[in-house]
């Protein structure tokens, strides 16, 4: 893989463009396809532009009456391009309209003078293959951030639902194969770019993604913001309600704690249906029904800023039990909030929880497992005291400024080796003359 190191001698580019395909920056995170991708894009862009780099933001308008331009902060420009139905139009179809999207991406280029981007970097693999074709178009390097990979995604499904179809997956191996730069969230998620995908070693960087130290942090505990009962356990989920996320191993953990005698614990549920979970939006309610724990499960919309924050505090437990995470933004949040995380010990969050120290992490996905577990730590006060302070310590090694930095890095020297592409081949045709 390669190593980031500092190079002074290639400039940081003074303008990207960001491609975000099937989901827009500028939407709530916790539903629809938002999620932590729309966090990274938009923490990332922030503090590209505090270091002096303007980021436009290329994504798909999802309602006419959005503006084609939007500034999300000073240097940092959103821009709506319309590519098929404003609304109806599910992520599983958005291959049909990537020609329409890479000519809205193009137009944009071209009432600008040449050389306006130095570098595009995209997110997804329906946006790299966007970004495939404006590379040779605009003669710049692209850098690709896949955030999923169909591969593995297709390893580690969650009981009934669906796999990525085939067209992804070579949709996916195209991007890795023909980018300048792959950004990884972890080591893990690099060598399954190298391992799955054939990638190149060298063009594979690990950066990990931040937590937003400002806003979640520890505080007060304020449970009555929520309408949660005062007393007794809390365990929340924050996340898009679908099977990749499983929430529903929490609500039969739910029933097996109270078939084991615990029987004053509240799951809270924050999240809107995304996915194949949009084909049984009710599907958990039904489940926590058939349960007997309906008076103990919560449902929350997805919460923003101050009050995302303020749920983590005052949960006693956070719980990601996803079937793969490429990082875990959530269990790093809770964390910085002096919450302690129990997670699956799947893909990123292997990277994002340090077992027994900050939280503790599952094997599996049987819900006696985790009601095990989660009763383990109610019985440890002590314990869970001690994962708090560790949680906190471990979050602070994370943030949005390094990310930034280290990708900055990245630009630098996918910059140097375009060049040095261009340089090659110029040298190669003269020869040839």
């Amino acid at each position: 893989m390669a190593e980031l190191r500092p190079d002074v001698r290639w400039p940081t580019p003074r303008r990207i463009a960001t491609l975000s395909v099937h989901t827009s920056p500028l939407e709530q995170p916790g539903t629809g396809d938002a999620g932590g991708m729309n966090v990274y894009i938009v923490e990332v862009a922030k503090r590209l532009a505090a270091r002096g780099v303007e980021v436009e933001i290329f994504t798909r308008a999802t309602a006419s009456e959005l503006p084609p331009m939007v500034e999300m902060v000073p240097g940092v420009h959103v821009r709506h391009v319309t590519a098929g139905p404003y609304e109806g139009l599910d992520k599983e179809e958005l291959p049909s309209q990537l020609c329409a999207f890479t000519t809205g991406v193009l137009r944009a280029e071209a009432a600008h003078p040449p050389g306006h981007y130095d570098l595009i970097h995209s997110h997804y693999w329906l946006s790299g293959q966007v970004g495939w074709l404006a590379r040779e178009r605009w003669g710049v390097p692209h850098v690709h951030t896949a955030h999923t990979l169909a591969k593995v995604k297709n390893r580690l499904i969650a009981v009934g639902d669906r796999p990525e179809p085939k067209a992804r997956v070579i949709g996916e191996e195209q991007v890795v194969a023909e980018s300048d730069r792959l950004v990884a969230n972890t080591g893990f998620e690099a060598q399954d770019l190298i391992d799955h995908y054939q990638a190149d070693p060298d063009r594979v960087s690990v950066v990990q993604p931040g937590v937003d130290l400002s806003r979640f942090r520890p505080g007060s505990r304020d449970r009555a913001r929520f309408g949660l009962p005062e007393h007794g356990r809390i365990v929340a989920f924050v996340g898009r309600i679908q099977p990749l996320k499983a929430p529903d191993v929490l609500i039969s953990a739910l029933a097996e704690l109270r078939a084991r005698g615990t029987t004053d614990v509240t799951l809270v549920i924050c999240g809107g249906p995304s996915g194949s979970g949009l084909d049984r939006p009710t599907a958990l309610i039904e489940l926590a029904a058939s349960l007997g724990v309906t008076g103990s499960v919560v449902f929350l919309p997805p919460q923003t800023g101050a009050d995302l924050a303020a749920l983590y505090r005052a949960a006693d437990l956070v719980a990601v039990p996803s079937y793969n995470e490429s990082f875990g933004l959530v269990a790093l949040e809770a964390q910085a909030c002096g919450t302690p995380v129990v997670a699956a010990a799947v893909g990123g969050l292997v990277t994002a929880v340090r077992d027994g120290d900050s939280g503790v992490l599952v094997d599996g996905h049987d819900p006696a497992d985790w009601a095990r577990v989660l009763d383990r730590l109610f019985a440890a006060p002590a314990y869970r005291h001690r994962l708090a302070a560790g949680a906190v310590a471990h979050a602070s090694q994370f943030s949005w400024d390094r990310t930034a930095d280290k990708l900055i890095s990245v630009y630098r020297d996918a910059v140097r080796a375009h060049r040095a592409m261009i340089a090659a081949r110029l040298e190669g045709a003269t020869c040839a003359w």
